[in-house]
């Protein structure tokens, strides 16, 4: 706050009151809040504490930056009438360029002059810090998220969990929480018994040396295969497979042997569960993703699910069923939750189980504030019999539990092999933007490593199509779709990176000049008054003059995105929206696109070229946090 009064001094502002719950230390936005906060309720005779959480965000520049409906203050008698008295009296004190009343409506723009000579500093100040602001100091977070099966490859559709997990513990590790991410494996089921008897029938130790988790998958599809065939024979002779003497039968009986603590059993799990976690961890690094714990199904205690059924047994919440154990919600007021299984009739434990007995454990060991689950939409009905569950179990903490769910990449299904390995789609892209670097061969000769920043754009690729869409939106997988390079891709946001690079290598400023440029538009764009100096013909003025008018509306629209990044992660920690930091970095990079063009650096005397390098470095700096949030790495020159 000592710096941010500091520099307001410089620029004959006064610090507005602090509201609770505001940040305007980090938050340019959040600064103007309290001015305005503090500005309406003198008009007003509202209290502050109705005033601020009334004015919202605005996501089109054309409303403002932000808005206020009047209704919201409770105030009574003719509300389109105040909005135009308020408008007409507000005092603007440097902060706001206009308020313009639109019905029942306060439209704020903020003052050009004042956000560029506060953000710009700001941003080359903090660097990647910009954008940070401490919501969520002194609390603990667990964020639960990419959670494959183990033995099974990581393919297109484990993406969308681990990449929406890894943002929202980037994302909520900005805002100020300690985060710690959590791998919960499916390392535990029936699954692991027809893996083993599908290792006893196909399986070879060399190939499971050389590839381990290509060859398991390999087994896994062919002995899912033999079950069907097995079960559609049997169906065909009108019989009843036999329990004990079939495929599905050996594979219970062998999940029974390692639930019943067999040693042989359990060594062959054990050595399916290793080679997979390994071959796992290189996947995740390719993807900027990391781990503090890689927990699984298998760490939970019986004892812990002992106790868990003794709860649930206490209050009254079981039904039994033909010797099965479950818990019915209608009798329980649920309706819509309908019934899950506790216990199986032969005594094995089912997920549910087992993730009442996780939970129960992480917040003894952890003592969360938040635990985010982030579960594709098809368990939408298991995530809430769970969480209600939990709570019917007498834990008040279950209300701290999220489930962020998503929709599924259509296409795809592990037992029938028609699956697109994740490692197969990271090599395709690459040699697709490898291909395309290579048409600009000037350009490509001065890549250190090509093949490594063919990596990255690939990468970026895959992941910006899947988060730039809602999550909930299920999507076909498309080889078409991954390799795009055309629009609002991975590669046109990491162009735009690498552009903005060469433009701070070509003018060969210091950084210390930059934070000290004279950003007064005047230095910037130029004004009429001194075109007016200048001995130009009519025709000359005119065109300068138009040029003028499109350099003061194009930067006035950029440095306005650019003093929303704060909030707009904020407003992404509410919704757990990947695609809300998406769709703000196209908007950023359209709009230097758009100012570059008027606004030329290279040329122009010093003075103009460092404000003008200042702002754009500026840009690049925060379209940099946006791509390291969202768990990209952005490139240097491609």
């Amino acid at each position: 706050m000592e710096s941010l009064t500091e520099n307001l001094s410089k620029l004959d502002l006064v610090a507005p009151p602090r509201i609770e719950g505001s940040y305007p230390e980090t938050n340019t936005v959040d600064l103007c809040r309290n001015y305005i906060t503090e500005q309406l309720s003198e008009l007003s005779g509202v209290d502050k504490s109705i005033i601020y959480p009334a004015l919202e965000w605005c996501q089109v520049l054309e409303k403002g930056d932000l808005l206020l409906p009047l209704p919201r203050l409770r105030l009574k008698g003719d509300l389109e009438a105040t909005a135009v008295e308020f408008a007409n009296k507000f005092n603007k004190g440097g902060y706001i360029d206009k308020v313009v009343p639109q019905g029942k409506f306060l439209q704020f723009y903020f003052n050009t002059q004042f956000l560029l000579n506060l953000v710009t500093k700001d941003v080359l100040s903090r660097t990647t810090d910009y954008g940070a602001a401490p919501l969520g100091a002194g609390k603990t977070m667990i964020v639960e998220f990419s959670s494959p099966n183990i033995a099974k490859p990581f393919h297109a559709g484990h993406l969308r969990s681990t990449i929406i997990g890894g943002f929202l513990a980037n994302l909520h590790e900005k805002l100020g929480w300690k985060v710690i991410r959590m791998n919960y494996l499916g390392d535990w089921g029936k699954q692991f018994g027809v893996l083993a008897v599908g290792f006893k029938k196909y399986g070879s130790e060399a190939e499971l040396e050389a590839n381990p988790i290509q060859h398991l998958f390999d087994v896994y599809v062919k002995i899912n295969n033999d079950i069907k065939k097995e079960q559609e024979e049997a169906e065909a002779k009108g019989e009843t497979l036999d329990p004990e003497n079939s495929i599905d039968g050996e594979a219970r009986a062998f999940f029974r042997g390692m639930e019943n603590g067999d040693e042989e059993s359990l060594k062959l799990w054990k050595k399916f569960r290793d080679l997979s976690i390994e071959k796992y961890i290189d996947t995740y690094a390719r993807l900027n993703i990391r781990y503090d714990v890689y927990s699984g199904e298998s760490q939970i205690s019986n004892e812990k699910m002992k106790k868990v059924t003794e709860i649930l047994e206490e209050k009254n919440m079981i039904t039994e069923d033909r010797g099965a154990l479950l818990i019915d919600f209608k009798n329980l007021g649920q309706k819509k939750l309908g019934k899950v299984l506790v216990q199986k009739s032969d005594g094995a434990t089912l997920y549910i189980t087992r993730d009442l007995g996780a939970a129960i454990e992480r917040k003894e060991k952890y003592n969360f504030d938040k635990m985010i689950y982030v579960i594709a939409s098809q368990q939408d009905l298991h995530t809430k019999q769970f969480f209600t569950a939990l709570e019917m179990m007498g834990n008040k903490w279950a209300k701290d539990l999220i489930h962020v769910n998503f929709g599924m990449v259509l296409g795809m299904s592990t037992r029938k092999g028609t699956v697109v390995f994740l490692d197969d789609i990271l090599e395709a892209v690459k040699t697709k933007m490898l291909e395309i670097m290579q048409t600009n061969a000037e350009k490509f000769a001065q890549v250190e490593n090509p093949e490594q920043v063919a990596d990255l754009i690939g990468i970026s690729a895959v992941m910006i199509q899947d988060m730039q869409a809602k999550r909930i939106n299920n999507y076909e997988f498309g080889w078409e779709r991954m390799l795009s390079s055309e629009g609002d891709t991975g590669p046109y946001l990491q162009y735009a990176h690498s552009r903005l690079r060469s433009i701070q290598r070509n003018a060969e400023i210091p950084d210390e000049e930059l934070i000290e440029a004279d950003m007064s538009l005047e230095n910037l764009c130029g004004s009429l008054e001194k075109l007016k100096t200048m001995n130009l013909s009519d025709e000359e003025l005119a065109k300068k003059s138009v040029l003028l008018e499109s350099q003061l509306e194009k930067t006035q629209a950029l440095i306005r995105i650019m003093a929303s990044y704060p909030d707009t992660l904020r407003y992404a920690s509410k919704n757990y929206e990947p695609s809300t930091i998406v769709t703000y970095l196209f908007k950023l990079t359209h709009q230097f696109s758009s100012t570059y063009k008027v606004l030329r650096v290279m040329g122009e005397e010093r003075s103009v070229m460092v404000s003008r390098l200042a702002l754009f470095s500026a840009v690049r700096q925060i379209l940099h946090n946006g791509l390291t949030l969202l768990g990209i790495t952005p490139v240097e020159r491609m």
